[in-house]
């Protein structure tokens, strides 16, 4: 039986179903209509309900960050991931054995010494691991940084026992999917001149998410934070706060003069991140609030130059900067639909970091 959201304790995520699908059929419909094939990244949401019905909406698979979420994923049924992740460590390397038995698999490396580790944990395995080489492309983070880099470690993955060339894939840093497109076209050319063209080129990013088509050599495309959207994404104009599916429920706790409000939302509820963007979130309702500060359980919102200014005992939502970090900070999400609580679910993924 639904409940109203006003018998909710705060601060809690709210995350409207309605928007939540429409954003999901908004990014199939058009990865459909243009040849992209999605993979999902579930770190956003790292709910399997969630996984699932963006599988069942034409999904080719899932994106993991972690060897953790995919085992998480793989519990429930989840059969097609991607783990777009360097995995060091004699245990993770068991791990990663035992989970490419249960479902298909595919992981990427940016050095000699991932790729030997793969090796021989899948020396004597009857199935070999589908390893993609990682390009930094220029994200400034893991990868390779050169096309030439590329094919000297798609040979020595072709080389090893117990291990596939399976392609490349990348993340593309915001707004530079034309530079990106560039290094992988270079990289594709010279791994097809030296005898290993790429099956797989994997790119994404939520952001430049309306501009997938135009990566004609990528096969998949993984955006994340698409199912949400989030105060970061609306600026970059991937969709409007109406379109934002997720907020933080938070009371009003104090008044401590005209100008200032504190939130039972801090820290231990909202992100850090900034983005570049003033405030650490955004109060719905109060377009000239600023939420200037954060403590572990206190937010601090600036009202100089609001005209409104919410009262002792308000409930009111916050629109986070971002909101993978959000979401691994609560047990639980409540999904509601037309003002009422539809199911309360686990975030099952929340804390898998390992």
């Amino acid at each position: 039986m639904s409940q109203s959201i006003d018998a909710l304790e705060t601060p809690c995520i709210i995350v409207d179903l309605d928007k939540a699908e429409a954003n999901l059929k908004r990014a199939q419909d058009y990865a459909d209509a243009n040849g992209v094939h999605l993979r999902p990244h579930i770190k956003t949401h790292k709910l399997p309900s969630f996984a699932r019905r963006q599988v069942e909406l034409g999904a080719i698979g899932i994106t993991c960050q972690k060897l953790g979420e995919a085992e998480v994923m793989a519990d429930a049924g989840i059969e097609d991931i991607f783990l777009p992740y360097n995995l060091i460590g004699v245990e993770k390397l068991h791990r990663l054995r035992r989970l490419a038995e249960r479902v298909k698999l595919a992981v990427t490396a940016d050095s000699a010494f991932v790729i030997d580790g793969y090796g021989r944990a899948f020396a004597d395995s009857s199935l070999p691991l589908v390893v993609l080489v990682e390009c930094d492309t220029g994200m400034g983070r893991a990868g390779v940084q050169t096309p030439e880099e590329a094919v000297t470690l798609a040979r020595r993955i072709d080389a090893t026992p117990g291990l596939t060339f399976g392609g490349i894939m990348t993340y593309p840093a915001t707004g530079k999917a034309a530079e990106a497109r560039i290094w992988l076209d270079t990289a594709v050319a010279a791994l097809t001149a030296a005898g290993l063209p790429p099956r797989i080129v994997s790119t994404g990013g939520t952001p430049d998410l309306w501009h997938a088509h135009e990566t004609a050599a990528a096969t998949e495309y993984r955006p994340g934070t698409y199912i949400y959207l989030d105060r970061f994404q609306v600026e970059k104009g991937v969709g409007t706060i109406d379109d934002c599916a997720l907020t933080v429920l938070t009371t009003v706790v104090s008044r401590p003069n005209d100008n200032r409000a504190i939130v039972d939302a801090g820290s231990k509820s909202l992100t850090s991140d900034l983005l570049g963007m003033s405030g650490y979130g955004q109060l719905l309702g109060y377009p000239e609030a600023v939420i200037a500060g954060l403590s572990e359980e206190h937010g601090t919102i600036d009202l100089s130059a609001s005209k409104e200014k919410p009262a002792i005992g308000e409930r009111v939502h916050i629109l986070p900067n971002h909101v993978c970090p959000v979401v691994n900070l609560f047990d639980r999400v409540h999904l509601v639909s037309k003002g009422r609580v539809v199911r309360t679910e686990v975030v099952a993924a929340r804390g898998r970091v390992d």
